[in-house]
């Protein structure tokens, strides 16, 4: 984001907001003037980064304490926060699956990915829709991984769920385009994240 962009009277939502991008992305939205709502599973961790943020231009942050690998409690959780404050931007981010070999992987592994991710993150933009439609204006950013240009051994389960992911958003961003709403993927490579770390640790 250039200096002068502001998201003065937006209203961002970022999942996975405790640490890593996660928390790089609610700063910087902050920091361009956006109302916040601070989504992860450890209240103490959101509690703290909300006294970190500056006000926004318009409104109040807020936590949302949630897992999203419990996708069916997400939308009576989000009702009231989106109700109250309509969501402009929805920033889709959660952990990685454990890693481990594709084929190697139970059925189970393959069900928890696909719930945590794709699952998660079509509740999560069928409670934000209503808003951005009623606005005119949507921006939904799944930050997913360079696995989706090409797999990266050792790590089957994610591989595979990022690209359903992928998937998942161009056909939104085909069907959404007329209502004003975009979407787009990022695809980081390696980050200096609690989960590199632990990725790094299982292989030493």
């Amino acid at each position: 984001m250039t200096p002068n962009f502001s998201l003065a009277g937006r209203h961002a939502l970022v999942g996975g907001a405790s640490q890593g991008i996660g928390r790089a992305c609610a700063l910087t939205l902050a920091a361009q003037g956006a109302q916040l709502t601070l989504l992860a599973r450890r209240r103490e961790v959101l509690e703290q980064l909300l006294q970190e943020l500056p006000a926004p231009a318009t409104g109040e942050h807020a936590i949302l304490v949630a897992d999203l690998a419990d996708p069916d409690a997400l939308p009576g959780l989000l009702a009231p926060r989106v109700n109250a404050a309509p969501v402009h931007v929805l920033v889709h981010n959660g952990g990685g699956p454990p890693p481990g070999l594709a084929h190697q992987a139970d059925a189970d592994a393959y069900r928890r990915a696909f719930e945590a991710h794709l699952i998660a993150g079509q509740a999560l933009l069928q409670a934000c829709l209503p808003g951005m439609r009623a606005a005119g204006y949507g921006r939904l950013i799944n930050i997913i991984s360079t696995s989706v240009k090409e797999p990266i051994r050792g790590l089957g389960v994610s591989n595979t769920i990022r690209w359903a992911v992928a998937s998942w958003a161009k056909t939104l961003s085909v069907e959404l385009a007329a209502d004003g709403i975009t979407v787009n993927n990022v695809l980081p490579g390696f980050t200096r994240t609690e989960r590199l770390a632990s990725l790094i640790a299982g292989r030493v």
